[in-house]
């Protein structure tokens, strides 16, 4: 890989390229990517959806919007550093063609902001009882009638494919979705990857797919348009990362790790003394003790080490991505940049804390619980009523139901995978709450 065809500026559908050192400095394409995501619908509904604690009602716990946010400043610094130290190896990108440093924080930066932008509600669990419903509930029935991949597509629903889907995807007089640069949709493709096959492997790259079958194409067009390393060696579609995808994912990394691991402090599931037994194993070589012990109040102790937590990973995956750069750009390079940290010992002591306090709390497994019930529910109501639809036999019920579903998903004059997965796709698009009202709507417990 090259960093010139990697910083790629085009868009889905332009006839020519598109020339760095021809952009408008006050307003570059990479910026504009960033202002297209955070202005979409999708990305709104995140101030809605579970980071940590499902439908909280503490105001100051994160939601998938500020973590998003947050995950995007990060790792706007993480592309400023890590650029900075690129163009002083490969001054050719800038000289020649006009790159500057800025221009990776803006690649990285936008791909952050949308790196939770196709997660369900409920959290993560979210996407499991999606692919529950198809795997053991009533949604088995269709699996006889896909493809195989695309029922696996189904069954390991995918908030990264989602995303990529919910930035490309053509709508009636909207042709590319978002038409983001295809650098900053390579640096959001974190598994480059179709659902099948799954081959047990060490490599990042395999860990989840990053595409459903319906985006194909267009992930395979972006692909070769960055030059990414094609991986397999039997027709299915499996490419190396785009080197910024492994910056994108130490901001996410580091946010979560530090972020939710105060907000389990914050609502009294953690200890504040282990704030200060864990944090200070990351900070201790930049910790002013005497500004440390002035601060009276928790809040403030919290934010002064999580502040500096933060810093010190940032410095941390920079310098990894620096020393890794070569086999990073020839696709060798298979874990994440933390798995490289110095300080993995320390990031794993506050991840097993948090899994142990926080995301297996009894708050948030009830909750949990419910989303599955609620994702189910609605998956077997509207997806009833789209093939009754499709097969003219839809019950009054079932156009009543049609009624309260957006114009983008009622589409039937197509496959019934289409049919499946725009319901899946629907049942994502929902917040927290908004997944609630429709399930005690349905039911007839809310009129």
């Amino acid at each position: 890989m090259n960093w010139e065809q990697l910083l790629s500026l085009r868009r889905q559908g332009d006839k020519n390229k598109r020339l760095r050192n021809e952009q408008d400095e006050t307003r570059l394409g990479f910026d504009v990517d960033y202002d297209r995501i955070i202005f979409s619908s999708a990305f709104r509904s995140l101030q809605d959806k579970t980071q940590v604690i499902p439908l909280s009602k503490t105001d100051f716990v994160h939601t998938r919007l500020t973590h998003s946010l947050e995950v995007s400043v990060v790792g706007r610094s993480l592309g400023r550093l890590a650029g900075k130290k690129i163009i002083e190896k490969h001054p050719y990108l800038k000289e020649v063609h006009g790159y500057q440093f800025n221009d990776f924080g803006g690649i990285v930066a936008a791909a952050a902001l949308a790196h939770d932008i196709g997660n369900p509600p409920f959290g993560h669990s979210g996407e499991k009882a999606i692919g529950e419903y198809f795997k053991t509930g009533n949604g088995l029935k269709f699996k006889d009638l896909l493809s195989e991949v695309e029922y696996q597509d189904i069954i390991d629903f995918e908030g990264n494919a989602n995303g990529f889907r919910l930035m490309t995807q053509d709508r009636a007089g909207v042709s590319g979705g978002l038409r983001l640069s295809y650098a900053t949709l390579g640096a959001f493709m974190k598994y480059p990857k179709e659902s099948l096959p799954k081959k047990p492997s060490n490599h990042i790259c395999d860990k989840k797919f990053g595409f459903f079958q319906s985006e194909k194409h267009i992930f395979d067009e972006v692909a070769q348009d960055l030059g990414l390393p094609m991986r397999s060696k039997d027709g299915t579609i499996s490419y190396g990362r785009h080197p910024l995808t492994f910056l994108v994912e130490a901001a996410d990394d580091i946010c979560y790790t530090i972020i939710d691991f105060e907000d389990g402090i914050n609502l009294g599931l953690i200890s504040e003394d282990y704030a200060l037994e864990y944090l200070i194993k990351l900070v201790k070589d930049t910790i002013n003790t005497k500004k440390y012990n002035s601060l009276e109040y928790m809040e403030d102790r919290l934010s002064y080490l999580r502040a500096l937590a933060i810093n010190t990973l940032i410095q941390d995956a920079v310098s990894i991505f620096i020393a890794n750069e070569e086999s990073i750009l020839n696709g060798t390079f298979e874990v994440s940049l933390m798995d490289k940290s110095g300080f993995k010992a320390q990031i794993e002591d506050i991840i097993s804390l948090s899994i142990q306090k926080i995301y297996q709390s009894q708050e948030v497994v009830e909750k949990e619980i419910a989303g599955y019930t609620i994702i189910s529910d609605i998956l077997d109501v509207y997806i009833d009523a789209l093939i009754g639809k499709k097969n003219n036999a839809a019950s009054n019920y079932h156009k009543l139901i049609l009624r309260t579903l957006p114009g983008l998903y009622q589409q039937t004059n197509t496959s019934l995978y289409q049919i499946v997965l725009n319901t899946c796709c629907y049942v994502a698009s929902l917040s927290d709450s908004a997944a609630v009202h429709i399930h005690n709507k349905i039911k007839g417990r809310q009129l």
